[in-house]
């Protein structure tokens, strides 16, 4: 079947299997909660499989741009809309689908209100099968391509902090540009960008995420309290590295994005928004884009690093990169590079 309607449970189970795929960012879970009802409301958004749409069909990519510790964040739901139509006003080609950037507790399901409200289908095949960083590690190696002109349409913030528009430059510029009026909104805006072909997906994005991250859901709540930490990792194919009490916590806003570390006992990781790497006694156990991911020890819960505090119990996991559905981009060293200087830890 390759047309599914879908439902509030998955959804929900989207939120929570996207939150574990985020690794640490991708948003918060009362968020994609939220956004849950609200998309609900306008309809039964369509999951199509890529096989549905031709080659030369084109797909824009809905994302949210900013910090996940932001506290300052207002979007509402017709701003979110508001992008793809100015998108569908500023490109040249018709828009058959919307796709999400990245798995996550609030990008999973980010693009299924927009679709419940133009009618248009959302694809199961985010631009990444994990979250990232960077504008650029969701945007399908379209960095690669010389002379691609990026288009993005924003919209975010209340009141005097109330921004929208488009920006249309390089990759990088338009990426930049977002970032900084992500800030400017308070933290966070709705993003529009990128149309590419079907052909483009099938190449460079992660094919069946979105429904990877719905059937992880499902695992999460088969069974109840800590017990759901194992069956996670198992499923994954990944291992629970260790569990203890956080005893040294930092994060510092940097530009419009989460940068800290994290210490439990020998336990020490850093994170760009999403854990990057995790090492016990200065061994090297998990490295982006492998998946680390934490959870409360004592519920069992999804616990991204803006949530973090010290004197928290946390359980920590991690999935090989090979186990994980993810885009061309999370093997483009050029990009994976850039993590480097930010936490100071060698990536590649």
């Amino acid at each position: 079947m390759t047309i599914r309607t879908l439902t509030k449970d998955d959804a929900i189970n989207g939120v929570y299997g996207g939150c574990i795929l985020g690794g640490g960012g991708g948003g918060w879970i009362s968020d994609g909660l939220e956004k849950t009802e609200q998309a609900f409301t306008l309809g039964s958004p369509q999951l199509i499989t890529i096989d549905e749409l031709e080659d030369g069909d084109y797909v824009a990519c809905v994302s949210l741009v900013g910090a996940p510790s932001a506290r300052d964040v207002y979007i509402n739901s017709e701003q979110l809309v508001s992008t793809v139509e100015r998108i569908q006003q500023e490109f040249p080609e018709p828009i058959k689908a919307l796709m999400t950037n990245e798995n996550g507790a609030a990008t999973t399901i980010n693009g299924w209100l927009q679709a419940a409200a133009t009618g248009l289908p959302f694809l199961d095949a985010p631009c990444n099968g994990r979250a990232h960083p960077t504008g650029s590690m969701g945007s399908l190696n379209l960095s690669e391509e010389e002379g691609y002109v990026s288009i993005q349409a924003f919209a975010g913030g209340e009141g005097d902090r109330r921004v929208e528009g488009v920006i249309s430059s390089t990759l990088d510029i338009s990426s930049n540009i977002v970032r900084s009026v992500s800030v400017e909104a308070g933290g966070m805006v709705g993003v529009c960008r990128n149309p590419v072909s079907i052909g483009h997906i099938k190449e460079h994005a992660a094919v069946g995420g979105i429904s990877q991250a719905i059937e992880l859901g499902e695992v999460f709540f088969s069974v109840e309290g800590p017990d759901r930490i194992e069956a996670v990792a198992t499923h994954l194919k990944g291992r629970v590295i260790y569990s203890g009490t956080i005893s040294k916590f930092d994060l510092k806003a940097v530009k419009g994005f989460d940068v800290g570390y994290v210490q439990v006992d020998d336990l020490e990781m850093t994170f760009w928004n999403e854990y990057m790497t995790v090492e016990m006694n200065g061994e090297r156990k998990g490295t982006f884009p492998d998946l680390i991911m934490t959870f409360n020890a004592e519920t069992g819960m999804p616990v991204v690093s803006a949530e973090l505090e010290e004197g928290m119990k946390i359980a920590v996991i991690s999935v090989p990169k090979e186990h994980l559905k993810l885009s061309s981009t999370m093997f483009n060293e050029k990009l994976l590079r850039m993590i480097e200087p930010i936490i100071n830890k060698t990536i590649i």
